[in-house]
């Protein structure tokens, strides 16, 4: 039969503690140790709830670690866990500034977009992805301060603000796949 992981939190299934910094290397280390431990085509030949529990479990595992690997996502997940909804598409932040500084970004960017493929517009990109990344490691570290200080409404609100560098780093990736081509 196969064995289960039954955890509370996405934490303990990979045995590290609940919060803000993980170790990269550590979570790296144990998800592969629990990828060959519960790989599907280990199972196979097995009975059908043995396959079925060793899928559930794998996907389980690969939830976990996209949560835990993502800075949004371990962001909500931990605000999840002390029961605080913080994956909500639709909040926005009443942070006019912030809103305006989207803004201004967007328009960049869009101006690289509409500049066409040249060496100066991936250039332009680059830049502005440099900036946009500094200012999100910045929010990780706003969320950090506030999450450990046990303020949770202010982390909320970091999160919201998090969630659209974290799709503006999209529409810079994209941009950028489609600028190279």
């Amino acid at each position: 039969m196969a064995e289960v992981i039954s955890s509370r939190s996405y934490f303990d299934i990979f045995s590290l503690p609940i919060g803000w910094s993980i170790e990269s290397a550590v979570l790296d280390s144990r998800y592969r140790q629990l990828q060959r431990q519960f790989h599907p085509d280990r199972y196979a030949g097995k009975s059908d709830v043995d396959i079925r529990l060793a899928v559930q479990t794998a996907a389980l595992i690969n939830d976990a670690y996209a949560t835990l690997m993502s800075p949004l996502k371990r962001a909500q997940y931990l605000l999840k866990l002390d029961g605080v909804k913080a994956d909500q598409e639709s909040h926005i932040t009443s942070d006019g500034e912030f809103l305006m500084a989207q803004i201004e970004l967007r328009e960049e960017l869009a101006e690289v977009g509409e500049s066409g493929a040249s060496s100066s517009a991936l250039a332009a990109l680059a830049v502005l992805e440099q900036r946009i990344a500094l200012t999100y490691v910045g929010l990780q570290d706003d969320f950090n301060g506030h999450y450990s200080a046990g303020e949770q409404t202010a982390a909320f609100e970091v999160v919201a603000k998090m969630q659209f560098f974290a799709k503006l780093l999209e529409h810079v990736e994209a941009l950028e796949e489609q600028l190279d081509s």
